[in-house]
């Protein structure tokens, strides 16, 4: 279902735009502390952290490259509207994984303080895009399309694919990393989930 917005709180598209810009920076700047401090997270953006850790190739090139097999599913499932504010969404996500590096320079970042920032980060970003009818797609969709399809409940299918992806961190990252990094998860999913209401907004999470 395409995240609706209430009635009385409509969005006019130079709303939209600037939740665009905002969400994906903040995401960005969450990136860079997970990046930093060698973290990971949950979904598509957790199968991107791997492979940059594993291949040396950035993130904002591999969360594009993931990104792109699930806009079918996107567009089946939620339409052209969300399927494009999502596209808009993923590609500012990656331009500015890319040039927030550029833009600032951290040279000391307490591996507990990037985890919880860092998913405090991502999580705020996530929520504006939420609230203005976009998503950073991937596995999020492929879930959804997997419990229509088939019956199978989305909370669970996301929960043993970000389990994986923590079981395969353990493989390249050390342990107490990994640790931290379900702990970014938890604040990450605690911003969202306390700040998402339904009745008011409803989205993708």
């Amino acid at each position: 279902m395409e995240p609706q917005l209430s009635p009385s709180s409509p969005h006019r598209p130079y709303e939209d735009a600037m939740a665009l810009l905002l969400g994906t920076l903040f995401v960005a700047l969450g990136v860079a502390f997970y990046t930093q401090a060698t973290l990971l997270t949950g979904s598509t953006a957790g199968m991107a952290f791997l492979l940059q850790y594993a291949t040396g190739w950035s993130f904002g090139v591999w969360f594009f490259l993931i990104n792109l097999p699930f806009y079918w599913l996107a567009i089946k499932r939620m339409g052209w509207s969300f399927t494009l504010r999502t596209f808009a969404a993923i590609g500012l996500v990656s331009l500015f994984s890319e040039l927030t590096g550029r833009w600032i320079s951290i040279d000391s970042l307490a591996p507990f303080y990037g985890a919880l920032m860092g998913g405090c980060l991502i999580g705020i970003g996530m929520l504006i895009l939420f609230r203005h009818r976009a998503s950073l797609g991937g596995v999020n969709i492929l879930v959804l399309y997997l419990q229509d399809r088939y019956g199978l409940r989305a909370g669970y299918v996301q929960l043993a694919i970000d389990g994986v992806i923590m079981l395969v961190g353990l493989a390249l990252l050390p342990a107490d990393r990994v640790g931290l990094s379900v702990l970014g998860a938890v604040a990450l999913n605690l911003i969202i989930a306390l700040n998402h209401k339904p009745g008011r907004y409803m989205g993708v999470s």
